[in-house]
Formats: structure tokens, sequence, C-alpha cells
């Protein structure tokens, strides 16, 4: 009885590339919709805002770890 060789599969390979999700820094958006265009800003200014407070964060942080080392 012979035996064929098996190459193994990697499953991700058999799986569909997932689309990236969230919004794409410089995606066309010739094909998008007024309303996906709206939720795209609204996303956007979201992250923005995100980015913002974790920026607070950090400088308190760094205002903190100066301020103990100063003394």
């Amino acid at each position: 009885m012979f035996y064929e060789e098996v190459t193994p599969v990697d499953l991700d390979d058999l799986m569909p590339a997932k689309k990236p999700s969230g919004v794409m820094i410089g995606e066309n958006l010739s094909t998008l919709s007024v309303a996906e265009l709206e939720k795209r800003i609204t996303d956007l200014e979201s992250e923005i805002e995100r980015v913002r407070l974790e920026l607070d964060k950090k400088r308190k942080h760094e205002a903190a770890a100066r301020s103990l080392f100063k003394s």
C-alpha cells in the first residue's frame, strides 16, 4: 500500500481575506455614498477624541515623572 505525501494546510489560507476594519487613511473616497462619508467623518472624529484623551493621559504622566525627579 502506498501513501501520498500530504502537504499541511494552513487554515488561514482557506479563509477569505478579511477587509481591514476601520478607516484606511488615503483610501479612495469616490466609491463611498454620502451616508458612508458622513459615518467616516463621525468615526474619525471619535478616533481623534480617543487619541487626544490618551495623549493627555501620557502628558500628565510625563509631567508627574518630571516633577518627581526634580525634587
